[in-house]
């Protein structure tokens, strides 16, 4: 092949020369020579006329003949498999059957290339085999592929005109009948389909116009555009259009959503995209209904690659209640922020940033009118934080943080608020550890700490949130702590630990109370001051426990189904003793004045200053409790059902079964503690019941009080069950019987941002359509399968939760509710789901939701279907296309929740 390529290669130098220009294909240097025969010499021979000494070298004159131009400015390489032909009369050369010719960046690969040497154009096309058309020419340029029928390219002018191509440009799929490429820069087109979809030959839909023109990387603007779905066309036209084709992000207009509710007709989520840079966007949407309700979003997002990426997002809503004059006329405005920064940990790691904040209107998720989330609608906490954090590699390690925290309760519309709140802490250190070896008794292990917290915490309503009277109420203190530790063995197999703690208070103001017999017409009553000023108070106590664990093995032997049972005991005894700090309490005397029936009297009422400050008041009751634990786990080694398994294989029957109670030696009444009992079993795989329970030795009077009378010797059983709950949580799936048992779960959705649950036990958000939304996680399950009723991929999730209450001789079960989900693909193309509930407490159905999705290929389709809702009821249908660059063409509707309901 190799001497096949010189020989045509000689052919083509002689074909040069004949017209005095010769191209070298050698990576050498190019020369050209065209001279006069009488000037032709040797570069290596020296004119008769040139005088030459041993000492000076021989001058050589320079040519002053410019060489004409080249034709080829790069190397032309051809091949053909079947044969390359040269055709010197018509200074033709053939290649057939899979030829290429490659020629600077570009390339031809085609059935049968023809290059003509007298118009420096190079003819491509395929072969016809049989009747079959195969070998279709691939013309690449660069980054540009296009895939005709045939082609005519000019390697000089680097013109061509293309027939039937077929070329994908930023997410399209251009097909024309005829192309001209006049430049790298402008090509012309005639009846072109432009589409998304990945069926080229035969597209579910595309956009047709009979001339355009196409800026690579840039834009195409055609003449008369017509939709065709199914190759039909549709109403759906335009006089000229417009299609961006930048690689990169670019700014443009977002298009509303018509729709019409009972605030009139509406344009919702129209605005304008803003690619700022590479590392900044920003989009502004805005809501316009024509009884004069209007809402405005900002969203952001960022992100600065090894540094830190987040997003940002402000939501505002006017809304305009029936109309202005009649009754129940009214106007409000919610709001909603939400931002979410993360640093990558590898940027620095003794420092970190970190930002989570969901804050806003307690009825923002109930009322917003472009915010049809029913699961977000149902959280009744908001939460946020935002806090920096930084380690000092010193000895000893010093850590400090500064936060910000926001806890919103919905319902209550209640604020609490933490801003600023600074923590610092000093690394444990040992100051009798050995320097060499380990620390070994008591006196080795003592260790002591130093953490400090101080906050300033805000307490204020809904309505009060960003206005001057919610810091009135604020209260500053600092807390400092000095723990003190240490542990040690007794006779090897006891695990004993002793440690005291110093704290002392730091406050800004506290409060006097007195009695003034005056107020009230005279009646009197108590009056509380605030006092401005530094104060503080000092506490401290001591603890110490004992503990160990007991092994008990029980083996059946190793041709058993049950190989052995292994018990395990962690028994704890504890005791601690607080002070009674009686020395920071006062008195103040309430006095009574005489009645006609009575006579005047006095009481002494005790307080502190501290009371209703941001730690509160030092306790006045001396305590000295023991404390006692019992810990279980039982554990069994089985048979394994697989014959090829030589290992037995361990489960669990028991996990943690705790029991827990307290004495109060220095109390007076009550000294028994209720005994606690907590655990879980696990029943089968993914299917654990988690309960709990509170057993009371102590019987109720008759106002249903505790008494210092054991239950027992009143009558009763040894304990009263005065509270209880159990929870059972069960997530099965089609994967899990192959033996794959991923969490489906999908953990990142707007739900679980609001601060509701991962899962779609309370349905699935639908707020905004972004992208793909019917992202198949069974797809692979329909790979190599001839028929698809072989597998069909189903989840199911359920939640059933119980909760029984009888402090005071009610007995009844306040609680209890199973919950479900389930989604079922029933082709690859369709998938169903619903999630729904029952209240036993309450006797009716909880949120039901209902969702089909339908994958159309290039298209998408979904409706979502809320009948019943403790909420509201809703419905929102929604088909478009896929592709982000034509995301605007799509069809959305949707029933508004009645919110008043």
């Amino acid at each position: 092949m190799q001497t096949i390529k010189q020989f045509y290669f000689i052919l083509f130098v002689f074909l040069q020369l004949g017209s005095g220009t010769l191209y070298a294909q050698d990576p050498a240097p190019k020369y050209i020579l065209n001279l006069p025969a009488e000037e032709k010499t040797s570069p290596r021979q020296v004119p008769s006329n040139t005088k030459t000494t041993p000492e000076t070298p021989a001058k050589i004159k320079s040519d002053t003949i410019r060489p004409p131009k080249e034709d080829l400015k790069h190397i032309l390489d051809y091949y053909g498999e079947d044969y390359v032909y040269l055709d010197k009369k018509n200074n033709r050369a053939y290649m057939y059957n899979k030829a290429y010719i490659i020629y600077g960046d570009t390339r031809i690969d085609a059935g049968e290339i023809i290059l003509d040497y007298n118009t420096n154009e190079i003819y491509a096309r395929g072969i016809d085999s049989a009747g079959v058309y195969m070998q279709k020419p691939v013309f690449v340029q660069g980054a540009n592929e296009v895939r005709p029928d045939s082609l005519r390219f000019n390697n000089i002018t680097e013109r061509a005109i293309i027939y039937n191509s077929r070329t994908q440009q930023s997410g399209f799929n251009v097909i024309a009948e005829i192309t001209k490429k006049q430049n790298d820069s402008v090509i012309f087109l005639k009846n072109v389909k432009f589409t998304t979809s990945e069926n080229v030959d035969d597209p579910e839909y595309y956009f047709f116009t009979r001339r355009a023109k196409f800026v690579p990387g840039k834009k195409v603007v055609t003449g008369f555009t017509n939709m065709y779905i199914a190759d039909v066309p549709t109403p759906i036209a335009l006089p000229f259009a417009y299609f961006p084709m930048s690689e990169d992000r670019a700014s443009g207009f977002i298009l509303p959503s018509v729709g019409d509710n009972r605030r009139g007709f509406s344009f919702q989520n129209g605005g304008y995209y803003f690619a700022i840079n590479d590392y900044l966007d920003l989009t502004m949407l805005g809501d316009y209904y024509t009884n004069g309700s209007y809402g405005l979003r900002a969203e952001t997002n960022y992100a600065l690659r090894y540094k830190f990426s987040g997003n940002l997002s402000l939501r505002y809503e006017n809304i305009v209640e029936s109309e202005r004059g009649f009754p129940d006329f009214s106007q409000s405005a919610i709001y909603n922020i939400r931002w979410d920064h993360r640093q990558d940990p590898k940027v620095n790691p003794t420092s970190r940033f970190s930002a989570n904040v969901n804050l806003g209107s307690s009825r923002y998720f109930r009322q917003s009118q472009n915010q049809t989330n029913n699961a977000s609608a149902l959280v009744n906490t908001l939460s946020s934080s935002v806090s920096y954090s930084k380690t000092f590699e010193v000895e000893p390690q010093v850590n400090i943080s500064v936060a910000a925290t926001h806890s919103q309760n919905t319902q209550t519309q209640a604020i609490n608020m933490s801003l600023p709140n600074f923590n610092g802490s000093v690394a444990r250190m040992y100051p009798f550890a050995p320097r060499v070896g380990t620390k070994k008794g008591i006196i080795d292990n003592i260790n002591v700490q130093y953490n400090v917290t101080a906050e300033n915490r805000i307490s204020t309503v809904d309505s009060l949130f960003f206005k001057p009277e919610m810091f009135k109420n604020a209260q500053v203190g600092v807390r400092h702590s000095i723990p003190v530790a240490t542990n040690f063995k007794i006779l090897e197999y006891l695990s004993a630990s002793m440690s005291t703690n110093y704290q002392e208070t730091w406050l800004l103001k506290t409060i006097r109370r007195r009695f003034d017999q005056q107020a009230e017409e005279g009646i009197g009553a108590v009056i509380q001051d605030t006092v401005p000023g530094f104060d503080s108070y000092r506490t401290y106590n001591f603890s110490t426990s004992l503990g160990t664990t007991v092994y008990g093995t029980f083996n059946f032997g190793e041709d058993k189904k049950i190989q052995g049972i292994r018990h395990v005991v962690r028994p704890s005894v504890s005791y601690n003793i607080n002070p009674a700090f009686d020395r920071y309490y006062e008195e103040y005397d309430v006095t009574t004045p005489a009645t006609a029936d009575e006579a005047a009297s006095s009481e002494s009422v005790q307080y502190s200053r501290f009371e209703n400050t941001l730690y509160g008041a030092p306790s006045r009751v001396f305590s000295s409790n023991i404390g006692f634990s019992l810990s279980n786990t039982l554990e069994a080694k089985v048979t394994s059902r697989d014959t090829t398994v030589t290992e037995p294989k361990k489960i669990t029957i028991l996990n943690n079964l705790n029991f827990a109670t307290a004495y109060n030696i220095a109390g007076d009444s009550l000294k028994i503690s209720p005994l606690t009992i907590s655990g879980a079993i696990p029943i089968i795989d993914k299917l654990g019941v988690n309960f709990r329970g509170t057993l009371n030795p102590y019987a109720l009077d008759n106002n249903n009080t505790p008494i210092d009378v054991f239950n027992i010797n009143n009558g009763g059983s040894l304990f009263r069950l005065t509270g209880a709950n159990i929870s059972l949580n069960y997530n099965f799936s089609s994967r899990d019987l192959k033996g794959r048992n991923e969490d489906d779960a999908r953990l990142d959705n707007d739900t679980f941002r609001n601060g509701g649950r991962q899962d779609d036990l309370f349905g699935d958000s639908t707020s905004q359509v972004d992208g793909d939304i019917f992202e198949s996680e069974n797809q692979s399950e329909y790979e190599n399968k001839d028929f698809y009723n072989f597998s069909i991929p189903w989840d199911l999730r359920l939640a059933y939760t119980m909760t029984y209450s009888n402090t005071r001789r009610q007995s009844e079960i306040s609680s209890q509710s199973l919950m479900f989900s389930s989604n079922l693909d029933l082709s690859p193309r369709w998938r169903v789901g619903v999630s729904s509930g029952y209240d036993f407490k309450n006797k009716g159905v909880t949120l039901t939701q209902f969702r089909f999705q339908r994958d159309l290929e290039s298209w998408q389709m979904s409706f979502n279907w809320t009948p019943i809702g403790s909420i509201n009821t809703s419905w929102f249908f929604f088909v478009g296309i896929k592709s982000s660059i034509l995301s605007d063409i799509k069809y959305d509707k949707r029933r508004i929740p009645d919110r008043n309901l």
